[in-house]
């Protein structure tokens, strides 16, 4: 466990943010491996159907993973008032809920795959393939939970290192499964969600299984648990508007699939491509948003707001540095990026096209996200949700379909970096508004 509330900020956020960043840079790892597999060794109808999958699977668990964090953020200033008996009891109540709410989600998945892919218009040669990847997927849910539960609890009590050794853990073994299943027996996408399903799995228990043994505060019992009415209420409370504002994230994104698919299996494919590598280019930003909200719970919980600014300002610079070094790469080696995943020319050409388009404005994106960390780590994420509902649907899906149909797929392209640009000015204004403030949990 680590107190930010003391020492020199901008020290204190990267040390923390750094170990969280490289665990997701190796959980995206394994996501393009299987992407770079199933491109190369199976075909790019699969490489559709895996890419396409993804945003269906985050649009069922961003609900119950945005309130997960919200009850993280409890942890944080529960933490930062150094009330362990209070983190013990959020953490019970946290693993009950991801419990019960991984068997609700793993049965919607399962019994309306086949149904959610028509309704997005996916071609139909890939769906089958999406829908045995889909179902297996889900049938391990409760493992999904139960590891980014675990490794937000940790980061919310300041330790950043552990969920890395268990993410580098369960990557490694992820990718050795990947080349077993596909490449050696012959599995096709089945192989690829079996590979993840039994990484997570193995990863989670072992976890649990250390932690129960070595750490102070996370003591998890199958027997004996204390949940607390009263910490739900504010997890919910505060989770809520967070999950919301990942669906709305997710939704958008099965949106853009949907303005994508009537293309073809070609457009499918690139765009499932870019959307890995979008997913990789956003990882500084989300992670040093994250640990800023951590930073900022924390120094709330302990009555000191000071710091709050001076850590938005440090994370500001740390990120900016990420977004440029991200916009030069991916605008410079597009094309051998887009090589990797595929041969097909024309795969990777529409790709190609996107990187170029969108790649100038990742800056928009990190300074829009580290803002919003500021007011999660308060306490106050419904705000935030708004700015995203604003964003995604009011600016990106309307432009984005005017704009395809008049300049095809590119013209999808060309109205995501507008989206970001309003998301970032109405996080701004709204965090110089001061409102945020007045959501702490934790009273002082």
């Amino acid at each position: 466990m680590k107190d930010l509330s003391v020492g020199k900020e901008s020290t204190q956020i990267l040390k923390f943010a750094l170990p969280m960043l490289l665990g997701n840079v190796f959980q995206q790892l394994y996501n393009v491996v299987d992407s770079i597999i199933v491109g190369n060794f199976i075909g790019k109808e699969a490489l559709a159907a895996v890419g396409a999958s993804f945003p269906i699977i985050f649009t069922l668990i961003s609900l119950i993973i945005g309130i997960a964090i919200g009850f993280t953020i409890i942890i944080a200033q529960y933490f930062g008032a150094k009330d362990m008996e209070k983190i013990k009891q959020t953490i019970d109540t946290l693993y009950i809920f991801l419990f019960f709410a991984s068997i609700f989600v793993s049965a919607l998945g399962i019994f309306f795959a086949e149904e959610i892919f028509q309704l997005i218009k996916m071609p139909e040669a890939t769906i089958p393939q999406a829908k045995i990847y889909l179902t297996i997927y889900m049938s391990g849910l409760v493992f999904f939970f139960g590891f980014s539960g675990t490794s937000a609890i940790l980061r919310g009590l300041g330790d950043s290192k552990t969920p890395l050794y268990i993410m580098i853990f369960s990557t490694v073994a992820n990718i050795i499964l990947d080349l077993l299943f596909v490449i050696v027996l012959k599995m096709g996408v089945a192989g690829v969600a079996f590979a993840t399903l039994i990484s997570q799995g193995v990863a989670f228990i072992g976890a649990i299984f250390y932690l129960n043994r070595t750490h102070e505060v996370i003591n998890l019992s199958w027997r004996k648990h204390n949940f607390n009415k009263i910490i739900f209420k504010k997890g919910i409370r505060i989770g809520f508007p967070i999950g919301f504002q990942q669906m709305f994230v997710s939704l958008g994104m099965m949106v853009m699939f949907w303005l994508v698919n009537p293309f073809g299996t070609n457009a499918t494919a690139a765009y499932s491509v870019v959307f890995r590598i979008n997913s990789f280019v956003s990882l500084p930003a989300m992670n040093f948003a994250a640990a800023l909200s951590t930073f900022v719970g924390q120094n709330l919980g302990a009555n000191k707001p000071e710091r709050v600014k001076k850590g938005l300002l440090a994370t500001l610079k740390m990120t900016a540095i990420f977004a440029v070094s991200m916009s030069v790469i991916s605008l410079t080696l597009r094309y051998q990026i887009m090589s990797l995943f595929t041969p097909d020319a024309d795969v990777i050409n529409i790709g190609v096209d996107f990187l170029y388009t969108v790649g100038w404005f990742y800056i928009f994106f990190s300074t829009m996200f580290v803002i919003g960390g500021v007011m999660r780590g308060a306490g106050d994420t419904f705000i935030p949700m708004i700015i995203t509902f604003i964003s995604l649907w009011i600016v990106r899906v309307p432009l984005c379909y005017y704009l395809s149909q008049k300049f095809g797929v590119s013209g999808v392209w060309i109205g995501m970096p507008f989206a970001w640009f309003v998301g970032l000015v109405l996080s701004y204004l709204y965090y110089i508004s001061g409102k945020w403030k007045s959501k702490v949990v934790v009273k002082v």
